[in-house]
């Protein structure tokens, strides 16, 4: 790989942007839904229910439910800093997420459409980093095999432990996982972007030292 291949350009203003957006967006949304909602417990409800069809929040939640998913399929398609599978699994957990929009979870019952679609978002949003690493000291540190790997078993045993609790009736603490899970998955990508960026700028910086000099 030559040095013009990690310009900084790829890791471009509109991704720092929605690096930002992203976790601010899903904490917001899910936030100002329960805000709006008299009486709903955000430690023992789950997010999902605040876009279910009973729900008066519903479509406030589901605007902020497809924005993140805008915000997913834009950085497959534009950050390329991560490998190829990472990006088509941003794109999938992209769909995942409009998935289980357009099949909302009842207040009583279960959805099984939309709990396949979470299932498919949270499972893909745990294990990316594995399949987004990089090899070779030309590529930011964050993106090569020791931090992926233990980005994606730290995200991975989140999402497992709420998948657990998610499951069993007789926890009353969904709504409190949920958000952990939740978060931890919005920021972890903002931070990839983030640290790249920085990586790239500072590498294409040495490198026109280095051919002034």
């Amino acid at each position: 790989m030559t040095q013009t291949d990690i310009h900084p350009h790829q890791v471009s203003r509109l991704l720092l942007v929605l690096a930002v957006l992203g976790p601010v967006q899903s904490v917001l949304g899910w936030s100002l839904s329960a805000a709006l909602w008299p009486g709903y417990d955000p430690i023992v409800q789950t997010i999902s229910e605040l876009a279910s069809p009973e729900s008066p929040v519903r479509y406030l939640q589901s605007s902020f439910f497809i924005l993140g998913a805008l915000i997913d399929i834009v950085v497959a398609l534009k950050f390329t800093v991560i490998a190829k599978p990472a990006r088509v699994l941003f794109f999938l957990g992209g769909l995942a997420t409009i998935g289980l929009t357009i099949f909302p979870t009842p207040l009583v019952g279960v959805s099984e459409p939309h709990r396949v679609f979470a299932t498919i978002s949270f499972v893909i949003f745990s294990i990316w980093p594995v399949f987004g690493m990089r090899l070779g000291r030309e590529w930011p540190p964050i993106v090569r095999p020791l931090a992926s790997i233990v980005a994606t078993l730290v995200l991975g045993a989140i999402a497992i432990g709420f998948l657990a609790i998610w499951t069993n009736p007789e926890i009353q603490t969904a709504g409190f996982w949920e958000r952990a899970v939740t978060t931890s998955q919005a920021i972890y990508p903002g931070l990839v972007i983030f640290l790249s960026w920085r990586y790239i700028k500072n590498q294409s910086r040495n490198s026109s030292l280095s051919n002034k000099s």
